[in-house]
């Protein structure tokens, strides 16, 4: 039996048009997971490889995934001009894994086979996640092709750090598909914003803390660290440097970010405070304990005949309250962001939580989300921006991509206004 719409799992990019080229590198095979997960969300997508590529995965791999034939040459379906027409339809060019060869090509303008004739053409966003020996992506003329890149637009995906070809290990792995993906979900999401945060260091909290009661248990929340997530990948395409403090999340940690990890309150606040003076902003999405145990040493036993256990609990370090209070006008952080997950109560409508919580803290901005209209663990959200006296500023809602930009739009208001 089919299932039913309201059943379907969602499929963000549908009626989108994403090429995707694949350079002839070992790390081929991984633009493969890249191809599958693209179509799974909706996207029309259309492999071009170049013909080395083909070497490592052959043509009826990319039409049996894409559901669309495959190209390679100018030469190829003539008659319907696809050298100009698949750049001019194209909604986005990725390029999986992307060579320094090629990148010097697409430095240059060159138009030699159907890739590089569509990146010529097209006037959407173009993202090329490299991949290479770590002597190759270091090599002066690699950086400067790069650096060339970035300054017209091009989105170019650092590489990751770890096993390479053979026996070498170092920075130039090919990042996760599945980052890769959310990289291009955060630049379709994006539109026909630019790079406003060009030369911006952005730390970013993420993930639910967790505090220790004994050697095996933990008092945590449910905190999935998708929207700071999110948030690190929109600020990254928006070309800020991003740094992601993330707590206890399996979350794969967006590619391009650097990433610092965390386990308790404490733990965070350390991080925290370690960056907030080199920081230009912070954005407090993490979920932290408000809350922390008295810690066993040992694993806490049952007892025959108790029917419970009593916990004393005290209060964590306000985080977000302590930046506010220690910031110094003109010196960085120059920008300070919060959250509020709230309900509503007997006393109290969520939002006027919120609104209280914002004149509390003392940030540029909080964003409110009502966790019992939009659970833990949701790929959409639902944000309301409220300033540092409870005022609201705006509303955003969609996916935590989309309501990532929406937040970054005031984030980069009060950076312009503080560099003023």
């Amino acid at each position: 039996m089919p299932a039913s719409p309201s059943s379907m799992p969602p499929r963000p990019l549908e009626g989108l048009r994403v090429i995707v080229g694949v350079c002839a590198g070992i790390a081929a095979y991984k633009a493969v997971h890249v191809v599958r997960a693209l179509t799974e969300l909706g996207a029309d997508v259309r492999v071009v490889p170049t013909k080395n590529s083909l070497e490592f995965v052959g043509a009826a791999t990319w039409e049996a995934l894409s559901h669309n034939p495959v190209r390679t040459s100018v030469f190829q379906d003539v008659d319907s001009v696809a050298h100009v027409r698949l750049g001019q339809e194209a909604d986005a060019i990725l390029v999986v894994p992307a060579t320094a060869d090629f990148m010097a090509s697409v430095r240059m303008g060159r138009a030699d086979d159907l890739l590089s004739a569509s990146l010529l053409v097209t006037r959407a966003p173009v993202i090329l996640a490299p991949a290479m020996h770590t002597e190759m992506w270091e090599h002066p003329a690699t950086r400067d092709n790069v650096d060339v890149l970035r300054s017209r637009g091009v989105h170019v995906i650092e590489p990751a750090s770890g096993r390479l070809t053979g026996a070498d290990t170092g920075v130039g792995r090919l990042p996760e598909p599945e980052a890769i993906v959310q990289f291009t979900q955060s630049v379709l999401a994006a539109g026909e914003r630019e790079r406003d945060l060009e030369g911006s260091h952005i730390v970013i909290t993420a993930g639910g803390t967790s505090e220790a009661l004994d050697p095996v248990r933990v008092l945590t929340n449910r905190s999935s660290g998708k929207q700071g997530a999110a948030l690190a990948r929109a600020a990254c395409v928006r070309g800020a440097r991003v740094t992601l403090v993330l707590a206890g999340s399996n979350i794969v940690p967006p590619a391009g970010v650097e990433v610092v990890r965390s386990v308790s309150a404490a733990d965070l606040a350390s991080a925290v405070r370690e960056l907030e003076g080199k920081a230009d902003a912070l954005i407090m999405a993490a979920a932290v304990s408000d809350f922390t145990p008295e810690t066993s040493g040992s694993k806490i036993k049952k007892r025959e005949g108790e029917s419970g256990l009593t916990l004393h609990l005290t209060e964590t370090e306000d985080i977000l309250r302590g930046l506010t209070e220690r910031r110094v006008p003109g010196r960085r952080p120059r920008a300070v962001c919060g959250f509020a997950a709230e309900t509503g109560d007997e006393h109290s409508s969520a939002l006027a939580h919120a609104k209280r919580k914002a004149q509390a803290k003392g940030a540029d901005l909080l964003a409110f989300n009502d966790v019992s209209k939009n659970g833990f663990g949701s790929d959409h959200n639902e944000l309301t921006f409220l300033g540092s006296s409870g005022e609201i500023l705006g509303a955003a809602s969609g996916s935590k991509d989309e309501v990532s930009h929406a937040m970054l739009d005031h984030v980069a208001a009060l950076l312009t206004r503080e560099h003023g």
